[in-house]
Protein backbone atom coordinates (compact mmCIF):
# COMPACT_ATOMS: atom_id res chain seq x y z
CA UNK A 1 0.00 0.00 0.00
CA UNK A 2 1.32 3.42 -0.93
CA UNK A 3 1.58 6.19 1.60
CA UNK A 4 -1.35 8.59 1.44
CA UNK A 5 0.88 11.52 0.49
CA UNK A 6 2.25 9.75 -2.59
CA UNK A 7 -1.02 8.88 -4.29
CA UNK A 8 -1.27 10.81 -7.56
CA UNK A 9 -4.42 12.32 -9.02
CA UNK A 10 -5.01 12.21 -12.77
CA UNK A 11 -5.78 15.38 -14.65
CA UNK A 12 -9.00 15.63 -16.62
CA UNK A 13 -12.50 14.32 -15.88
CA UNK A 14 -13.19 10.67 -15.19
CA UNK A 15 -16.41 8.72 -14.81
CA UNK A 16 -17.19 6.57 -11.84
CA UNK A 17 -20.50 4.78 -11.28
CA UNK A 18 -22.51 3.56 -8.33
CA UNK A 19 -25.71 1.59 -8.12
CA UNK A 20 -28.05 4.59 -8.18
CA UNK A 21 -26.38 6.92 -10.65
CA UNK A 22 -23.32 7.96 -12.59
CA UNK A 23 -21.20 10.92 -11.60
CA UNK A 24 -18.52 12.85 -13.42
CA UNK A 25 -15.45 13.66 -11.37
CA UNK A 26 -13.37 16.70 -12.17
CA UNK A 27 -9.87 16.06 -10.90
CA UNK A 28 -8.53 18.42 -8.30
CA UNK A 29 -4.92 19.14 -7.41
CA UNK A 30 -2.69 17.29 -4.99
CA UNK A 31 -1.38 19.09 -1.94
CA UNK A 32 0.56 17.96 1.11
CA UNK A 33 -0.06 19.45 4.54
CA UNK A 34 2.26 19.35 7.54
CA UNK A 35 0.36 16.35 8.89
CA UNK A 36 0.98 14.39 5.65
CA UNK A 37 -2.69 14.35 4.77
CA UNK A 38 -3.75 13.44 1.27
CA UNK A 39 -6.19 15.91 -0.23
CA UNK A 40 -8.92 13.85 -1.83
CA UNK A 41 -10.93 14.84 -4.84
CA UNK A 42 -14.01 16.70 -3.69
CA UNK A 43 -17.02 14.51 -4.37
CA UNK A 44 -20.50 15.85 -3.75
CA UNK A 45 -23.62 14.21 -5.10
CA UNK A 46 -26.23 16.29 -6.92
CA UNK A 47 -29.74 16.17 -5.46
CA UNK A 48 -31.21 15.09 -8.78
CA UNK A 49 -33.67 12.23 -8.44
CA UNK A 50 -32.52 8.78 -9.48
CA UNK A 51 -34.76 6.25 -11.17
CA UNK A 52 -35.51 2.71 -10.06
CA UNK A 53 -34.03 1.46 -13.35
CA UNK A 54 -30.61 2.78 -12.36
CA UNK A 55 -30.67 0.79 -9.14
CA UNK A 56 -31.27 -2.45 -10.99
CA UNK A 57 -28.14 -2.17 -13.09
CA UNK A 58 -29.90 -1.08 -16.28
CA UNK A 59 -28.18 1.48 -18.51
CA UNK A 60 -27.31 4.60 -16.57
CA UNK A 61 -28.99 7.93 -17.20
CA UNK A 62 -26.96 10.90 -18.55
CA UNK A 63 -24.13 12.17 -16.39
CA UNK A 64 -24.99 14.10 -13.28
CA UNK A 65 -22.61 17.05 -13.20
CA UNK A 66 -21.03 17.95 -9.88
CA UNK A 67 -18.60 20.66 -8.95
CA UNK A 68 -17.61 18.99 -5.66
CA UNK A 69 -17.23 22.13 -3.59
CA UNK A 70 -15.49 21.68 -0.26
CA UNK A 71 -17.67 21.11 2.79
CA UNK A 72 -14.97 20.80 5.45
CA UNK A 73 -14.85 17.05 5.15
CA UNK A 74 -12.20 14.86 6.74
CA UNK A 75 -9.74 15.62 3.92
CA UNK A 76 -9.18 19.00 5.61
CA UNK A 77 -7.77 17.37 8.75
CA UNK A 78 -4.73 15.21 9.62
CA UNK A 79 -4.82 11.44 9.71
CA UNK A 80 -4.79 9.68 13.07
CA UNK A 81 -3.83 6.31 14.52
CA UNK A 82 -5.76 4.15 16.97
CA UNK A 83 -3.58 1.28 18.14
CA UNK A 84 -2.88 -0.93 15.12
CA UNK A 85 -5.43 0.96 13.00
CA UNK A 86 -3.62 3.57 10.96
CA UNK A 87 -4.34 6.47 8.59
CA UNK A 88 -7.82 6.99 10.03
CA UNK A 89 -9.80 10.12 9.21
CA UNK A 90 -10.21 13.06 11.56
CA UNK A 91 -13.36 15.17 11.40
CA UNK A 92 -14.30 18.75 12.05
CA UNK A 93 -14.51 19.13 15.87
CA UNK A 94 -17.86 20.87 15.43
CA UNK A 95 -19.33 17.45 14.56
CA UNK A 96 -20.22 16.36 18.08
CA UNK A 97 -22.96 15.13 20.41
CA UNK A 98 -24.42 12.73 17.85
CA UNK A 99 -26.64 9.76 18.65
CA UNK A 100 -26.15 6.44 16.88
CA UNK A 101 -28.43 3.42 16.70
CA UNK A 102 -26.51 0.19 16.09
CA UNK A 103 -28.79 -2.74 15.24
CA UNK A 104 -27.30 -6.18 15.81
CA UNK A 105 -25.07 -4.73 18.50
CA UNK A 106 -23.69 -7.97 19.92
CA UNK A 107 -22.59 -9.51 16.61
CA UNK A 108 -19.10 -9.34 15.19
CA UNK A 109 -19.79 -6.29 13.02
CA UNK A 110 -22.16 -4.40 15.29
CA UNK A 111 -20.01 -4.72 18.40
CA UNK A 112 -16.83 -3.70 16.64
CA UNK A 113 -18.52 -0.72 15.01
CA UNK A 114 -19.58 0.39 18.48
CA UNK A 115 -15.95 0.10 19.59
CA UNK A 116 -14.83 2.23 16.65
CA UNK A 117 -17.42 4.93 17.34
CA UNK A 118 -16.45 5.05 21.01
CA UNK A 119 -12.89 6.00 20.07
CA UNK A 120 -14.34 9.50 19.48
CA UNK A 121 -16.32 10.12 22.69
CA UNK A 122 -16.91 13.82 21.99
CA UNK A 123 -18.53 12.96 18.66
CA UNK A 124 -20.97 10.32 19.87
CA UNK A 125 -23.18 11.22 22.82
CA UNK A 126 -25.15 7.98 23.05
CA UNK A 127 -24.81 4.63 21.30
CA UNK A 128 -28.16 2.86 21.33
CA UNK A 129 -27.18 -0.82 21.13
CA UNK A 130 -30.16 -2.75 19.80
CA UNK A 131 -30.08 -6.52 20.23
CA UNK A 132 -32.05 -9.34 21.81
CA UNK A 133 -29.61 -9.59 24.73
CA UNK A 134 -27.32 -6.91 26.18
CA UNK A 135 -23.57 -6.97 25.51
CA UNK A 136 -21.99 -9.49 27.87
CA UNK A 137 -19.63 -8.52 30.64
CA UNK A 138 -16.85 -10.19 28.66
CA UNK A 139 -17.56 -7.84 25.76
CA UNK A 140 -17.82 -4.79 27.98
CA UNK A 141 -14.49 -5.68 29.60
CA UNK A 142 -12.84 -4.52 26.36
CA UNK A 143 -14.19 -1.01 26.95
CA UNK A 144 -13.26 1.75 29.39
CA UNK A 145 -15.76 2.93 32.00
CA UNK A 146 -16.23 6.14 30.00
CA UNK A 147 -17.04 4.14 26.89
CA UNK A 148 -19.44 1.84 28.73
CA UNK A 149 -21.36 4.85 30.02
CA UNK A 150 -22.19 5.92 26.47
CA UNK A 151 -23.90 2.62 25.58
CA UNK A 152 -27.63 2.23 26.19
CA UNK A 153 -28.94 -1.24 25.46
CA UNK A 154 -32.24 -1.44 23.58
CA UNK A 155 -33.77 -4.92 24.03
CA UNK A 156 -35.47 -5.82 20.77
CA UNK A 157 -36.45 -8.96 18.88
CA UNK A 158 -36.05 -8.22 15.18
CA UNK A 159 -38.27 -11.18 14.29
CA UNK A 160 -41.19 -9.34 15.87
CA UNK A 161 -43.60 -7.06 14.06
CA UNK A 162 -42.85 -3.48 13.07
CA UNK A 163 -45.11 -2.36 15.94
CA UNK A 164 -43.15 -4.50 18.40
CA UNK A 165 -39.84 -3.06 17.22
CA UNK A 166 -41.25 0.48 17.33
CA UNK A 167 -42.51 -0.09 20.86
CA UNK A 168 -39.03 -1.20 21.96
CA UNK A 169 -37.49 1.93 20.44
CA UNK A 170 -40.09 4.21 22.04
CA UNK A 171 -39.70 2.59 25.45
CA UNK A 172 -35.92 3.09 25.29
CA UNK A 173 -36.25 6.69 24.11
CA UNK A 174 -34.11 6.02 21.06
CA UNK A 175 -32.70 9.00 19.17
CA UNK A 176 -30.70 8.49 16.01
CA UNK A 177 -28.72 10.88 13.89
CA UNK A 178 -27.17 7.87 12.14
CA UNK A 179 -28.22 4.22 11.98
CA UNK A 180 -25.92 1.23 11.44
CA UNK A 181 -27.82 -1.94 10.57
CA UNK A 182 -26.14 -5.32 11.15
CA UNK A 183 -29.18 -7.41 12.08
CA UNK A 184 -28.80 -10.95 10.77
CA UNK A 185 -30.35 -14.37 11.33
CA UNK A 186 -28.00 -17.28 10.69
CA UNK A 187 -29.45 -20.45 9.12
CA UNK A 188 -29.62 -23.11 11.82
CA UNK A 189 -27.27 -26.01 11.26
CA UNK A 190 -26.22 -24.73 7.84
CA UNK A 191 -23.39 -22.67 6.40
CA UNK A 192 -24.44 -19.18 5.35
CA UNK A 193 -21.89 -19.40 2.52
CA UNK A 194 -23.60 -22.43 0.94
CA UNK A 195 -25.61 -21.27 -2.11
CA UNK A 196 -28.26 -23.81 -1.10
CA UNK A 197 -29.17 -21.67 1.93
CA UNK A 198 -30.06 -18.62 -0.19
CA UNK A 199 -33.83 -19.12 0.10
CA UNK A 200 -33.63 -19.61 3.87
CA UNK A 201 -31.61 -16.43 4.26
CA UNK A 202 -34.15 -14.53 2.12
CA UNK A 203 -37.07 -15.76 4.22
CA UNK A 204 -35.47 -14.72 7.50
CA UNK A 205 -33.40 -11.64 6.78
CA UNK A 206 -35.52 -9.59 4.37
CA UNK A 207 -38.55 -9.26 6.71
CA UNK A 208 -36.48 -8.15 9.70
CA UNK A 209 -35.05 -5.23 7.74
CA UNK A 210 -38.40 -4.29 6.20
CA UNK A 211 -40.05 -4.33 9.63
CA UNK A 212 -37.19 -2.30 11.07
CA UNK A 213 -37.68 0.40 8.43
CA UNK A 214 -41.43 0.41 9.12
CA UNK A 215 -40.66 0.82 12.82
CA UNK A 216 -38.69 3.97 12.03
CA UNK A 217 -41.78 5.42 10.36
CA UNK A 218 -44.04 4.43 13.25
CA UNK A 219 -41.74 6.11 15.78
CA UNK A 220 -41.08 9.07 13.46
CA UNK A 221 -37.32 8.56 13.72
CA UNK A 222 -35.65 10.58 10.96
CA UNK A 223 -31.95 9.73 10.73
CA UNK A 224 -29.62 11.62 8.46
CA UNK A 225 -28.10 8.39 7.23
CA UNK A 226 -28.88 4.66 7.33
CA UNK A 227 -25.93 2.36 6.74
CA UNK A 228 -26.69 -1.21 5.70
CA UNK A 229 -23.88 -3.74 5.78
CA UNK A 230 -24.14 -6.52 3.22
CA UNK A 231 -21.00 -8.31 2.02
CA UNK A 232 -18.87 -9.79 -0.71
CA UNK A 233 -21.63 -12.19 -1.81
CA UNK A 234 -23.07 -9.13 -3.54
CA UNK A 235 -20.82 -10.03 -6.49
CA UNK A 236 -21.76 -13.72 -6.66
CA UNK A 237 -18.26 -15.15 -6.32
CA UNK A 238 -19.65 -17.87 -4.04
CA UNK A 239 -21.82 -19.01 -6.97
CA UNK A 240 -19.11 -19.26 -9.58
CA UNK A 241 -16.53 -17.44 -11.63
CA UNK A 242 -16.98 -13.65 -11.43
CA UNK A 243 -15.22 -10.63 -12.88
CA UNK A 244 -12.35 -9.38 -10.73
CA UNK A 245 -11.43 -7.24 -9.00
CA UNK A 246 -14.91 -6.62 -7.67
CA UNK A 247 -15.95 -3.02 -8.34
CA UNK A 248 -18.89 -1.34 -6.64
CA UNK A 249 -20.52 -0.46 -9.99
CA UNK A 250 -20.46 -4.09 -11.21
CA UNK A 251 -23.91 -5.47 -12.14
CA UNK A 252 -25.39 -7.66 -9.43
CA UNK A 253 -26.03 -11.24 -10.65
CA UNK A 254 -29.64 -11.16 -9.49
CA UNK A 255 -30.70 -13.55 -12.27
CA UNK A 256 -28.52 -16.41 -10.99
CA UNK A 257 -29.60 -16.99 -7.40
CA UNK A 258 -31.60 -15.41 -4.59
CA UNK A 259 -29.62 -13.10 -2.34
CA UNK A 260 -31.21 -11.28 0.59
CA UNK A 261 -28.88 -8.33 0.05
CA UNK A 262 -30.76 -7.23 -3.04
CA UNK A 263 -34.31 -6.89 -1.60
CA UNK A 264 -32.83 -5.32 1.54
CA UNK A 265 -31.20 -2.68 -0.65
CA UNK A 266 -34.44 -2.08 -2.56
CA UNK A 267 -36.27 -1.60 0.74
CA UNK A 268 -33.64 0.92 1.83
CA UNK A 269 -33.80 2.84 -1.46
CA UNK A 270 -37.60 2.98 -1.28
CA UNK A 271 -37.49 4.21 2.31
CA UNK A 272 -35.03 6.98 1.43
CA UNK A 273 -37.15 8.01 -1.57
CA UNK A 274 -40.12 8.41 0.77
CA UNK A 275 -37.98 10.24 3.34
CA UNK A 276 -35.65 12.62 1.49
CA UNK A 277 -34.14 13.80 4.77
CA UNK A 278 -32.49 10.36 5.04
CA UNK A 279 -29.63 9.15 2.82
CA UNK A 280 -28.07 5.70 2.65
CA UNK A 281 -24.77 3.84 2.58
CA UNK A 282 -24.03 0.20 1.79
CA UNK A 283 -20.80 -1.36 3.09
CA UNK A 284 -19.52 -4.69 1.77
CA UNK A 285 -16.80 -6.48 3.79
CA UNK A 286 -15.02 -9.66 2.63
CA UNK A 287 -14.07 -12.44 5.04
CA UNK A 288 -14.91 -10.69 8.32
CA UNK A 289 -12.56 -11.13 11.27
CA UNK A 290 -12.90 -9.59 14.69
CA UNK A 291 -13.59 -10.09 18.37
CA UNK A 292 -17.07 -11.37 19.20
CA UNK A 293 -18.66 -13.53 21.92
CA UNK A 294 -19.33 -16.27 19.36
CA UNK A 295 -17.48 -17.24 16.22
CA UNK A 296 -20.37 -17.10 13.76
CA UNK A 297 -19.21 -15.64 10.42
CA UNK A 298 -15.71 -15.19 11.91
CA UNK A 299 -13.48 -16.58 9.18
CA UNK A 300 -10.09 -16.84 10.90
CA UNK A 301 -11.07 -17.53 14.53
CA UNK A 302 -11.15 -21.36 14.09
CA UNK A 303 -7.51 -21.43 13.00
CA UNK A 304 -6.42 -20.54 16.55
CA UNK A 305 -8.09 -23.75 17.75
CA UNK A 306 -6.45 -25.74 14.96
CA UNK A 307 -3.00 -24.42 15.90
CA UNK A 308 -3.43 -24.89 19.66
CA UNK A 309 -4.69 -28.47 19.30
CA UNK A 310 -1.92 -29.47 16.90
CA UNK A 311 0.62 -28.03 19.33
CA UNK A 312 -0.96 -30.00 22.18
CA UNK A 313 -0.73 -33.23 20.14
CA UNK A 314 2.84 -32.52 19.07
CA UNK A 315 1.87 -32.55 15.41
CA UNK A 316 2.28 -30.00 12.60
CA UNK A 317 -0.52 -27.83 11.24
CA UNK A 318 -1.60 -29.40 7.96
CA UNK A 319 -2.88 -27.11 5.23
CA UNK A 320 -5.74 -28.86 3.42
CA UNK A 321 -5.93 -26.82 0.20
CA UNK A 322 -3.88 -26.99 -2.99
CA UNK A 323 -0.89 -24.89 -4.00
CA UNK A 324 -3.03 -22.20 -5.63
CA UNK A 325 -4.96 -21.74 -2.40
CA UNK A 326 -1.73 -21.91 -0.38
CA UNK A 327 -0.23 -18.97 -2.24
CA UNK A 328 -3.37 -17.01 -3.11
CA UNK A 329 -3.19 -13.39 -1.94
CA UNK A 330 -6.41 -12.71 -0.08
CA UNK A 331 -7.85 -9.51 1.37
CA UNK A 332 -9.74 -9.71 4.66
CA UNK A 333 -12.02 -7.29 6.48
CA UNK A 334 -11.18 -6.55 10.11
CA UNK A 335 -14.45 -5.54 11.75
CA UNK A 336 -12.97 -2.64 13.71
CA UNK A 337 -11.47 -1.08 10.58
CA UNK A 338 -14.80 -1.58 8.81
CA UNK A 339 -16.35 0.23 11.77
CA UNK A 340 -14.04 3.21 11.26
CA UNK A 341 -14.85 3.13 7.54
CA UNK A 342 -18.58 3.06 8.30
CA UNK A 343 -18.29 6.06 10.60
CA UNK A 344 -16.42 7.94 7.86
CA UNK A 345 -19.05 7.02 5.26
CA UNK A 346 -22.02 8.31 7.26
CA UNK A 347 -20.29 11.53 8.32
CA UNK A 348 -19.00 12.53 4.89
CA UNK A 349 -21.46 14.48 2.77
CA UNK A 350 -19.68 13.32 -0.37
CA UNK A 351 -20.38 9.68 0.59
CA UNK A 352 -24.14 9.92 0.83
CA UNK A 353 -25.97 7.38 -1.31
CA UNK A 354 -22.77 5.47 -2.05
CA UNK A 355 -21.67 1.86 -1.59
CA UNK A 356 -18.14 0.81 -0.71
CA UNK A 357 -16.09 -2.37 -0.54
CA UNK A 358 -14.44 -2.79 2.86
CA UNK A 359 -11.06 -4.51 3.20
CA UNK A 360 -7.92 -4.04 5.28
CA UNK A 361 -5.68 -3.09 2.37
CA UNK A 362 -3.13 -5.78 3.27
CA UNK A 363 -3.37 -9.04 1.33
CA UNK A 364 -1.97 -12.16 3.01
CA UNK A 365 -1.51 -15.76 1.89
CA UNK A 366 -2.25 -18.91 3.86
CA UNK A 367 1.45 -19.71 3.54
CA UNK A 368 2.32 -16.64 5.62
CA UNK A 369 -0.65 -16.93 7.99
CA UNK A 370 0.07 -20.55 8.89
CA UNK A 371 3.73 -19.72 9.55
CA UNK A 372 2.59 -17.13 12.09
CA UNK A 373 -0.02 -19.47 13.59
CA UNK A 374 2.72 -21.98 14.33
CA UNK A 375 4.80 -19.28 16.02
CA UNK A 376 1.90 -17.82 18.00
CA UNK A 377 0.88 -21.19 19.44
CA UNK A 378 4.31 -22.79 19.74
CA UNK A 379 3.63 -25.60 17.26
CA UNK A 380 7.00 -27.34 17.51
CA UNK A 381 6.47 -29.45 14.38
CA UNK A 382 5.66 -26.34 12.35
CA UNK A 383 3.51 -26.33 9.24
CA UNK A 384 2.97 -28.75 6.37
CA UNK A 385 1.85 -27.21 3.11
CA UNK A 386 -0.34 -28.87 0.46
CA UNK A 387 -0.15 -32.65 0.59
CA UNK A 388 1.01 -32.91 -3.03
CA UNK A 389 0.65 -31.46 -6.50
CA UNK A 390 -1.31 -34.50 -7.69
CA UNK A 391 -4.96 -33.62 -8.37
CA UNK A 392 -6.04 -37.13 -7.41
CA UNK A 393 -5.10 -36.36 -3.79
CA UNK A 394 -7.78 -33.67 -3.59
CA UNK A 395 -11.54 -33.51 -3.49
CA UNK A 396 -12.83 -30.91 -5.93
CA UNK A 397 -15.62 -28.46 -5.19
CA UNK A 398 -16.83 -27.16 -8.53
CA UNK A 399 -18.60 -23.81 -8.68
CA UNK A 400 -20.61 -22.54 -11.63
CA UNK A 401 -19.11 -21.61 -14.97
CA UNK A 402 -20.37 -20.37 -18.32
CA UNK A 403 -23.72 -18.61 -18.39
CA UNK A 404 -24.53 -19.93 -14.91
CA UNK A 405 -21.69 -17.91 -13.37
CA UNK A 406 -21.63 -14.15 -12.72
CA UNK A 407 -18.88 -13.74 -15.34
CA UNK A 408 -21.17 -15.29 -17.94
CA UNK A 409 -18.49 -17.34 -19.67
CA UNK A 410 -15.43 -19.46 -18.94
CA UNK A 411 -14.88 -22.80 -17.21
CA UNK A 412 -16.24 -23.59 -13.75
CA UNK A 413 -14.23 -22.32 -10.80
CA UNK A 414 -12.70 -25.21 -8.84
CA UNK A 415 -11.58 -25.45 -5.23
CA UNK A 416 -9.43 -28.45 -4.32
CA UNK A 417 -9.09 -29.70 -0.76
CA UNK A 418 -7.39 -32.81 0.58
CA UNK A 419 -9.54 -32.68 3.70
CA UNK A 420 -11.42 -29.97 5.60
CA UNK A 421 -11.33 -28.18 8.93
CA UNK A 422 -14.85 -29.47 9.60
CA UNK A 423 -13.65 -33.07 9.16
CA UNK A 424 -10.71 -32.30 11.46
CA UNK A 425 -13.16 -31.28 14.23
CA UNK A 426 -14.84 -34.70 14.06
CA UNK A 427 -11.63 -36.51 15.04
CA UNK A 428 -12.01 -37.61 18.67
CA UNK A 429 -8.27 -37.15 19.25
CA UNK A 430 -8.64 -33.45 18.49
CA UNK A 431 -11.63 -33.10 20.82
CA UNK A 432 -9.73 -34.77 23.64
CA UNK A 433 -6.72 -32.53 23.04
CA UNK A 434 -8.99 -29.49 23.35
CA UNK A 435 -10.36 -30.78 26.66
CA UNK A 436 -6.81 -31.12 27.96
CA UNK A 437 -6.11 -27.54 26.87
CA UNK A 438 -9.24 -26.37 28.71
CA UNK A 439 -8.26 -28.27 31.87
CA UNK A 440 -4.74 -26.84 31.79
CA UNK A 441 -6.04 -23.29 31.33
CA UNK A 442 -7.26 -23.22 34.96
CA UNK A 443 -10.53 -21.58 34.03
CA UNK A 444 -9.22 -19.23 31.34
CA UNK A 445 -11.07 -21.23 28.67
CA UNK A 446 -14.77 -21.51 29.40
CA UNK A 447 -16.18 -22.60 26.03
CA UNK A 448 -15.96 -26.03 24.41
CA UNK A 449 -15.70 -24.70 20.86
CA UNK A 450 -16.14 -28.18 19.41
CA UNK A 451 -19.69 -28.16 20.77
CA UNK A 452 -20.61 -24.52 20.23
CA UNK A 453 -19.14 -21.07 19.80
CA UNK A 454 -17.23 -21.31 16.50
CA UNK A 455 -18.30 -21.82 12.90
CA UNK A 456 -15.61 -24.15 11.55
CA UNK A 457 -17.23 -24.15 8.12
CA UNK A 458 -16.15 -20.52 7.80
CA UNK A 459 -12.52 -21.67 8.08
CA UNK A 460 -13.05 -23.96 5.10
CA UNK A 461 -14.75 -21.21 3.16
CA UNK A 462 -11.75 -19.00 3.87
CA UNK A 463 -9.72 -21.31 1.62
CA UNK A 464 -11.96 -20.70 -1.39
CA UNK A 465 -10.56 -18.58 -4.20
CA UNK A 466 -13.55 -16.45 -5.13
CA UNK A 467 -11.96 -13.17 -6.19
CA UNK A 468 -10.79 -9.97 -4.56
CA UNK A 469 -12.35 -6.50 -4.29
CA UNK A 470 -11.06 -3.20 -5.59
CA UNK A 471 -10.32 -0.37 -3.14
CA UNK A 472 -10.12 2.26 -5.89
CA UNK A 473 -13.42 3.87 -4.95
CA UNK A 474 -12.53 4.01 -1.25
CA UNK A 475 -9.28 5.76 -2.03
CA UNK A 476 -10.84 8.17 -4.53
CA UNK A 477 -13.40 9.24 -1.97
CA UNK A 478 -10.63 9.78 0.57
CA UNK A 479 -10.61 6.85 3.00
CA UNK A 480 -7.05 5.67 3.67
CA UNK A 481 -7.65 3.60 6.80
CA UNK A 482 -5.37 0.58 7.07
CA UNK A 483 -4.66 -2.33 9.35
CA UNK A 484 -2.15 -5.14 8.91
CA UNK A 485 -4.40 -8.22 8.82
CA UNK A 486 -1.74 -10.25 10.60
CA UNK A 487 -1.86 -7.80 13.51
CA UNK A 488 -5.66 -7.59 13.61
CA UNK A 489 -5.93 -11.39 13.60
CA UNK A 490 -3.50 -11.56 16.51
CA UNK A 491 -5.48 -8.86 18.34
CA UNK A 492 -8.65 -10.89 17.82
CA UNK A 493 -7.02 -14.00 19.28
CA UNK A 494 -5.79 -12.06 22.31
CA UNK A 495 -9.18 -10.51 22.98
CA UNK A 496 -11.13 -13.72 22.45
CA UNK A 497 -8.73 -15.35 24.90
CA UNK A 498 -9.71 -12.70 27.45
CA UNK A 499 -13.33 -13.65 26.76
CA UNK A 500 -12.60 -17.33 27.49
CA UNK A 501 -13.20 -18.58 23.94
CA UNK A 502 -9.72 -19.07 22.43
CA UNK A 503 -6.34 -20.00 23.91
CA UNK A 504 -4.03 -17.06 24.42
CA UNK A 505 -1.13 -16.81 21.96
CA UNK A 506 2.26 -17.77 23.43
CA UNK A 507 4.00 -14.66 22.05
CA UNK A 508 3.52 -10.96 22.72
CA UNK A 509 2.90 -9.65 19.22
CA UNK A 510 2.39 -10.52 15.58
CA UNK A 511 5.10 -9.91 13.04
CA UNK A 512 3.75 -7.17 10.77
CA UNK A 513 3.81 -7.69 7.02
CA UNK A 514 6.86 -5.51 6.47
Amino acid sequence: MRDATSMGVQSGPEDISNKRGRFQFTAGHQTTCQASRQRSEHLLRDDQAVSIDQRKNRPFAPHIQADFASNMGSEQFPLRQCGIYRNLPTFDPSIKDLDALVVGATGISGFNTIRSLLESPHRWRTIYAASRNPPSEAMLSLLTNEQRAKIQHVPVDLTGSADDIASAFTKAGVKADHIFFYGYIHPKGRSAMDPATADILMETNVPIFQNFLSALEITNLKPKRILLQTGGKNYGGHIGRARVPYIESDPQPQHLAPNFYYPQEEALFTFCDRHPETDWNIIMPFGVIGTAPTGGMNTLAPFAVLAAVQAEKGEPIQFVGDFEEWQEETCWSSARLTGFLSEWAVLEEKCRNQRFNAVDGCAISMDRLFEELARWYAVQKGVKGPVSDDESDFKTVELAGGENAPLGYGPPAKIRMSSSVVEWTKDEANRQAWKRIMDASQGQLSVDVFESGLDFEMADFGLYRIGQPSVAKLRRFGFNGFVDTMESTFEMYQEMARMGILPAPRVDAARPMI
